[in-house]
């Protein structure tokens, strides 16, 4: 920044005022830049996590269960430790990536004494119910606690498109989102410590369904010759335009009023009665299939096929 020039007829007062007021518009260094950082679990997720905040100029201290994962992160920069006791004995807060669940309480649960008045973030795949009782033992330890879903491949961290959905405490958040924002976009859906991993697992539902729709499909192809590639060329601009629909099928879902529809279920049933024949002449399980069939057949037996399609929320929820 240049010195400025200051008027020689200034007196001490207003030398003293202005140097202020050019304090307050010069932005300070954030002190989460120097804040140590640990991470638990060194999968392919947690090596990406790890190498993120390496990176990004956080003093990184990691842990692996197995031995021999480290290797390039300690080139990178990172410190290895030994034990768990010995990772946790840095400041900041502790990223979990661990296998599952009872994962988490199997590695903290020894060592939990010790992580009083410390914060976890917990990015271990645990169900919404799994990350609210983390979170009440969290409380109960005094231990500060926020829970992500990651919404990337190991690859896309620290790269544009990818998300980590987090909910918990609201202060650790605030706190270290600047650090967060180096693995991913960071977005917060509040105090409820379960809600990031119910976004993320309706996310990821609404994945495996869009993905084993397309495996269905190319296997129907393959039975006439059609290779998957020639599919995929197909099925990727298709699926874009039925993605355009989701809005209103919210808006309709939402409103619960299901008497004025597009296309009523009765519209839908001969169509995938007819996929279910073509899948079982091509020699295609009924796996992906059927569970459709019968949602739809379901309702039409208790007289809702009059009724628009997106009613079929209500007959899962």
């Amino acid at each position: 920044m240049p010195t400025p020039r200051v008027p020689s007829n200034l007196g001490a007062s207003a030398l003293t005022t202005m140097f202020s007021k050019l304090e307050e518009l010069t932005p300070a260094m954030s002190d989460t830049q120097h804040t140590p950082v640990t991470v638990l679990g060194l999968g392919a997720m947690g090596q990406a996590l790890a190498l993120a905040l390496v990176k990004g100029g956080r003093p990184t201290t990691v842990w692996n269960r197995t031995p021999g994962k480290d290797a390039t992160l300690v080139a990178a920069g990172a410190t290895s430790a030994v034990t768990v006791t010995d990772a946790i004995g840095h400041n900041g807060p502790i990223i979990a990536v661990l296998l599952d669940h009872a994962s988490v309480h199997a590695t903290l649960d020894p060592v939990a004494d010790r992580l009083s008045g410390r914060q976890l973030i917990n990015l271990t795949s645990t169900a919404p119910e799994e990350a609210r009782e983390l979170a009440a033992w969290a409380a109960a330890h005094r231990i500060g606690y926020l829970d992500g879903g990651i919404m990337a491949i190991p690859a896309m961290i620290g790269q544009p498109g990818a998300s980590i959905l987090y909910s918990g405490s609201s202060a650790l958040f605030d706190e270290h989102r600047e650090t967060l924002e180096l693995l991913a976009a960071a977005d917060y859906f509040g105090t409820d410590a379960g809600l990031a991993s119910m976004y993320d697992f309706a996310l990821l539902s609404n994945m495996y369904a869009m993905f084993t729709g397309f495996l269905h499909g190319a296997a129907m192809l393959r039975s006439t010759g059609i290779p998957a590639s020639a599919f995929a060329e197909r099925a990727v601009p298709w699926g874009t335009a039925m993605a355009q629909l989701i809005p209103e099928y919210a808006r309709v879902i939402d409103s619960g009023d299901y008497t004025d529809p597009f296309q009523p279920l009765d519209f839908h049933k001969p169509a995938v009665d007819a996929i279910v024949r073509a899948s079982r002449d091509a020699g295609v399980a009924l796996d992906i299939v059927t569970p459709i069939k019968n949602l739809i057949d379901r309702q039409i037996a208790d007289g809702n096929g009059p009724l628009a399609f997106e009613r079929t929320v209500e007959e899962l929820a």
